[in-house]
């Protein structure tokens, strides 16, 4: 007998642990019957649904966690709309210039007041450091504190940030170690808000792509350079070259700081609801693909994973973005902050959680020097053998 899509689904849901109908925190409520035939197609058929109702939970990230960590299988349509993308990205660059804009129109040029209602006072929209606090602002400042530290920032130092977002790391760098800083960014909300930010502070923001710094800077024109959560939308046909940019505006004994979240597997793609809804052509790096792009121009002086941090710092996120949510509704922008674009921020945020929570995304943090340019061992891992 053939399973109909309600049968076929539940069936899959129960494999991992998940009940229709169920009381535990992560079983879920149908509201609607297309429910079952849009799960069909795989990831972006269940974040559609639960983004226009269809289903709720309790804890959704703990849904999220179970269906991840089971391995539940997609329809044969969702495998092959994601191998047709897949092969799509290992032939075309998706991330080309005209490209590498669509997420800054997407999602960075959203209206800042909406991401000042959920970020700390510092803008850190990447992984924030919880080690020992719980606190937001305290986390934003030990991450920041951190890339400096790592980076060696002193006052005499000229120090890049290839997508600096709001301004957060160079308006602090300079604020706290004297130097002089550069930010560039794509996203012209970014850009503006960032020179309010920074302010007096001496900072320089542009608006560039990575691409164009050649012709912008001399060679070695930076001490310290820091890419942070910028790669995830630079594409693995580009990581060689925004390696071989970075080398060049590198000072001899400069140092380069790779901050990003890393992928368990090797893929040329996201998640098929990230891309269309959030993150539009972006991919999240493996450890073999950096490495790959590295390999002759850099050594890689520390790496480290800091992946729990990041599923706390979204748990921070989703809390105040709906604590905030009234406030958020207030705004005026177009496209309007409704209860779908809530539901929607909702489901990335937690699902991005869940793939933290076991470890299908990590969080790395790559300090690199130029190949052959040391003669002794990085400062920073000499500290932590003297702590230890």
């Amino acid at each position: 007998m053939e399973l109909t899509p309600k049968g076929f689904v539940t069936k899959i849901f129960e494999r991992a642990g998940i009940r229709i109908d169920g009381d535990a925190p992560w079983d879920i409520t149908v509201h609607h019957p297309r429910f079952f035939r849009r799960v069909l197609r795989g990831s972006i058929g269940l974040g559609e649904s639960y983004t226009d109702g269809d289903w709720d939970t309790p804890q959704l990230d703990a849904t999220i966690r179970r269906l991840l960590r089971t391995g539940v299988p997609s329809s044969t349509l969702a495998r092959t709309g994601r191998i047709l993308k897949d092969l799509r990205s290992r032939v075309a660059n998706l991330q080309t210039r005209r490209r590498s804009r669509a997420v800054a129109e997407q999602h960075y040029d959203l209206d800042h007041r909406l991401y000042t209602q959920f970020l700390g006072p510092h803008n850190q929209y990447t992984c924030c450091f919880f080690d020992g606090t719980d606190d937001l602002r305290a986390a934003e400042e030990r991450k920041l504190e951190m890339l400096c530290d790592k980076l060696e920032i002193g006052a005499d130092d000229r120090v890049l940030d290839i997508g600096s977002g709001w301004g957060g790391f160079v308006g602090y760098a300079a604020r706290t170690r004297g130097c002089k800083a550069v930010g560039i960014s794509l996203s012209g909300e970014q850009i503006e808000y960032s020179r309010r930010y920074t302010s007096g502070l001496g900072v320089e923001i542009v608006k560039c792509d990575y691409r164009d710094l050649p012709q912008r800077f001399a060679p070695a024109s930076f001490d310290k350079i820091l890419v942070c959560g910028m790669l995830e939308h630079v594409g693995h046909k580009n990581y060689r070259r925004i390696m071989q940019i970075i080398l060049r505006l590198l000072s001899t004994r400069g140092l380069f700081l790779l901050h990003t979240i890393g992928n368990r597997d090797i893929t040329t793609i996201v998640d098929p609801w990230i891309e269309k809804y959030i993150f539009r052509n972006s991919m999240i790096p493996a450890m073999q693909q950096i490495a790959d792009a590295a390999s002759g121009l850099f050594v890689i002086q520390a790496w480290e994973n800091y992946g729990y941090y990041y599923s706390k710092t979204l748990r921070a996120w989703y809390e105040n973005f709906n604590r905030n949510w009234p406030n958020i509704t207030r705004i005026e922008a177009v496209p309007r902050f409704d209860e779908k674009f809530r539901r929607m921020w909702n489901y990335y945020l937690l699902s991005c959680k869940a793939a933290f929570d076991v470890e299908e995304l990590h969080l790395w943090q790559i300090v690199m020097s130029k190949y052959g340019a040391r003669s002794d061992v990085y400062g920073r891992v000499m500290k932590s053998a003297a702590r230890s």
